[in-house]
């Protein structure tokens, strides 16, 4: 078993900005009559109270799950190395400032008229709790005592986890 660290606050904040800046596309799951509804979908930002923003389509089943249930869940994953489940809350607004704050070359391919596209909304994520893995030392590192195991015969865990709240 590799190391066990629970991160609470700042601590927990920073890991989610760089699991999720690391990874940036994420399964987002909403919820309808009690069933699980993932899409993939690419955070803008993570703010530093450790929000999480999406630009998204207002007319889109996302907007719409989440008007009718605010939870929602993000499956962060990339590789064998690097892995995050965040528990949350959303909210949706079509402020322009934000829009414009958290706009990107790439979203004019779903927001065709670009930044002032009427259909285009943001979504707010606040987590509230969470679970993260990833490797001690990077993918390299991981590879050479993965073969080294192999080789041993031995067991390797080059892993640390734990849980991530406010």
């Amino acid at each position: 078993m590799g190391d066990v660290k629970d991160l609470r606050n700042s601590e927990a904040v920073e890991k989610i900005q760089e699991l999720a800046g690391d990874i940036k596309t994420c399964m987002f799951c909403t919820y309808k009559d009690n069933k699980m509804e993932s899409r993939p979908m690419s955070s803008q930002k993570v703010d530093d109270e450790g929000n999480l923003w999406f630009l998204s389509d207002r007319n889109s089943s996302k907007n719409k799950a989440i008007h009718h249930d605010d939870k929602v869940d993000l499956l962060f994953a990339e590789g064998t190395d690097k892995f995050m489940l965040l528990h949350c809350t959303a909210s949706i607004s079509a402020d322009k400032e934000k829009i414009k704050e958290l706009w990107n070359p790439i979203a004019k391919i779903w927001f065709t008229e670009g930044v002032d596209d009427p259909a285009v909304s943001v979504i707010k994520v606040a987590f509230h709790d969470g679970y993260y893995w990833n490797t001690k030392h990077g993918k390299m590192v991981e590879m050479v005592k993965m073969a080294a195991a192999l080789a041993t015969g031995t067991t390797m865990d080059d892993g640390i986890e734990g849980a991530l709240s406010k």
